[in-house]
């Protein structure tokens, strides 16, 4: 299917109940608005159901907990984007617990409802991320695709407990699709944040800058989430399964590389480097996630012919100045 920007997403011919976690997130408001132009009807599962009611004019219906959709609720997909920020407070004991409770905790009680469903969802839909295959030394070329391993680390261990709750859906006869994702690109999210040095003036590599930097346009995460429902709900039954992917762009950069790349579009310089060492003093194994990277490459979504609308690093960031 050709996807062009500003096209709409097509998801479903077929007119769904979504059930989307996250709603009122970066990834969860765009998605729930693509949902909406599609002509779905969206439950939105958000801490905060009045901000989430003024964000869609009143155009879902939202709910504080899942302790609110009874047994004899028909959801035909749900899409589990809800986490706490990753990127922040330093990793503690507790803030790994809060990240756990947020992730882990939450796709529980997502398919704790499920099981006590008398209406049984086609589909879950449920979010991960590339820190599953933990971290990559900088300047090595080897591209990892979805049946790379985990690491015996933190942010490997969250994201494999993250799709193993996830997985449990299929005890209960729903399928299940995990989407790992990259740094996502859009107008939210941690792109401003990456970019406040660079419009500053201020930017350079971070460390080494020879570490791989797997990104994804949020344009492109919206498609993948319709193209992956698609395909799903049009594979012959062989039973309830879980499949992860990659949602990654084609063209992966090193960060220097990245960071040049963004100072050409803003039209700014870009010389001044960040040594490793304060980064690691302030955040500790947290670091990590912006001085050590990973190559992902989406080989589920191309080897399926999915079509991406920024394929490359330039032409995101274009569409985002």
């Amino acid at each position: 299917m050709n996807r062009t920007p500003g096209s709409p997403t097509v998801f479903d011919p077929v007119q769904r109940t979504v059930l989307v976690t996250g709603a009122t997130g970066f990834i969860g408001q765009t998605l729930v608005q693509a949902l909406l132009d599609d002509g779905h009807r969206v439950i939105a599962l958000t801490r905060d159901t009045q901000r989430a009611g003024r964000l869609f004019d009143g155009k879902v219906r939202p709910i504080a907990a899942m302790d609110a959709l009874s047994a004899d609720e028909q959801v035909d997909v749900i899409v589990n984007l809800a986490g706490s920020r990753i990127l922040g407070q330093r990793w503690t004991a507790r803030r790994r617990e809060a990240l756990r409770a947020s992730r882990v905790g939450l796709t529980g009680a997502v398919v704790d409802w499920i099981a006590r469903s008398r209406h049984k969802p086609r589909l879950l839909l449920s979010a991960s991320a590339i820190g599953y295959y933990g971290i990559q030394a900088p300047g090595i070329d080897a591209q990892l695709t979805e049946t790379a391993p985990p690491q015996p680390m933190f942010m490997s261990d969250l994201c494999r407990e993250w799709e193993d709750a996830a997985a449990v859906a299929t005890q209960h006869g729903v399928p299940v699709e995990c989407m790992r994702f990259g740094l996502v690109l859009g107008r939210q999210g941690a792109l401003p944040m990456m970019l406040l040095p660079i419009r500053l003036g201020l930017g350079g590599r971070l460390g080494s800058g020879r570490q791989w930097l797997s990104w994804i346009h949020v344009d492109d995460v919206i498609g993948g989430i319709a193209h992956r429902w698609r395909h799903a709900m049009t594979q012959p039954s062989s039973g309830a399964s879980a499949n992860a992917t990659n949602f990654t762009a084609p063209e992966q950069v090193m960060q220097a590389a990245f960071s040049q790349a963004a100072a050409r579009v803003w039209k700014r310089p870009c010389f001044l480097p960040t040594p490793a060492w304060p980064l690691r003093l302030a955040l500790g194994e947290q670091a990590d996630l912006l001085l050590e990277g990973q190559r992902v490459t989406p080989a589920r979504l191309q080897r399926e012919g999915f079509v991406f609308r920024y394929p490359d690093l330039a032409g995101a960031l274009r569409s985002l100045r």
